[in-house]
């Protein structure tokens, strides 16, 4: 399969009927990925026309994004202030996260269908129905028919939050190219870049999407996060943070399975051991990241949240990151955050089973290998 950058953007121009794209940052990171998807992803035909459109599909929402901002110059008034960023880890609860934090009504998340088709933007009777949240939904029961492993594994719904590398993926620094394909070069690319652009081509998606009247503090999640906190504190310098850990046998085991189901449609070759060195790496790369933002930032606050505490009180979990930033749960939003642990209990939507040996993995090699982030964090091991 053969990805070319100028027909993509040619194809988005023509969709859009527009050709602004903005800063051209965003370049870089196409070009990359093309390349990469060209000559590592062994994609089958499913893949080749999914991916191409995926990609189209990102630079039409960054060309309506762009011309939105520039009829509207008024967006960049918009605040986005102390933001709740939820930056990972991998696996262990942030999605759950996200959805209790979405049960309080101050909070704003970031929806999935908003994420990709972005203007124009939610006004308070369209943020969570319509024909453009119909769509999300219909495509995502699509991906899940293809796959159905994934509706337990990793369910989002079409109008519930989602991970901010959707948004991340239309400036081409994101951890989704890497989920929905096997490509180490743009992968070793990702790793080495400076992401400051693509986190404020987000803070300007924030700031359209919330221009149409959908406020309030914004709730935000995605393990991406963790390796680029210089740069996401850089354009939002009042974030609050919170850090999800988890065994990492479990972590380790959990996004392999992940991964291989996200790209699975999309490829007929087996790329478990890429997937098994590669994730486990990335995950030793965001630790690594994660330790080194504190060592050079230690009057910055991270809340960190153990994985078996928040499974075991999701509820009183979510106050506590509250308090830790000086805020105290509403009566009214605890509730809701009851109701929605009470309709959606553990395996309600599948049971996710997954096995480090499946991808050749040791479970004592992990556990020597990531000792020192258990030892640290007091991370509970099973």
């Amino acid at each position: 399969m053969r990805l070319e950058a100028g027909e993509v953007l040619a194809e988005a121009e023509a969709t859009a009927a527009l050709g602004n794209f903005g800063d051209d940052d965003f370049r870089e990171g196409l070009d990359a990925y093309c390349r990469s998807v060209t000559q590592e992803a062994r994609l089958n035909d499913l893949g080749a026309v999914a991916i191409r459109a995926n990609v189209v599909s990102a630079l039409v929402n960054r060309l309506r994004v762009v011309d939105y901002i520039t009829r509207n110059p008024d967006v960049a008034s918009e605040r986005v202030e102390e933001p709740l960023v939820v930056i990972g880890m991998f696996r262990a609860g942030t999605t759950f996260l996200s959805y209790l934090l979405e049960q309080d009504l101050a909070n704003r998340p970031l929806l999935r269908w908003e994420a990709a088709d972005s203007v124009p933007p939610p006004t308070p009777d369209s943020f969570r129905c319509g024909p453009r949240v119909d769509a999300a939904r219909a495509a995502g029961e699509m991906f899940e028919q293809l796959n159905p492993r994934m509706r337990s594994i990793h369910h989002e719904e079409a109008d519930g939050p989602t991970e901010c590398i959707a948004v991340m993926s239309q400036g081409f620094k994101s951890l989704l190219w890497e989920a929905v394909s096997n490509v180490p070069a743009y992968s070793e690319w990702l790793l080495a870049a400076d992401h400051h652009a693509v986190y404020r081509y987000h803070r300007q998606v924030l700031g359209v999407l919330q221009h149409g009247g959908v406020r309030g503090r914004w709730t935000l999640k995605s393990p991406h996060h963790a390796l680029a906190l210089d740069a996401l504190t850089a354009v939002y310098p009042d974030a609050r943070l919170v850090l999800l850990h988890r065994d990492p046998v479990q972590l380790c085991a959990s996004v392999c399975s992940l991964v291989t189901e996200l790209s699975r449609p999309f490829t007929d070759a087996d790329h478990r051991a890429y997937v098994a060195d590669h994730w486990v790496a990335m995950l030793e790369q965001s630790i690594a990241r994660i330790d080194a933002f504190r060592a050079a930032h230690p009057d910055r606050p991270i809340v960190d949240v153990q994985y078996d505490e928040f499974v075991r009180d999701p509820v009183e979990t979510v106050a506590s990151i509250y308090a830790a930033f000086g805020d105290t749960l509403a009566d009214e939003a605890r509730e809701a955050m009851d109701a929605y642990v009470a309709a959606h209990p553990k395996g309600s939507l599948g049971t996710h089973e997954y096995d480090l040996r499946d991808y050749g993995l040791d479970p004592a090699a992990i556990n020597e290998r990531f000792a020192g982030y258990v030892e640290r964090y007091a991370v509970p091991t099973h």
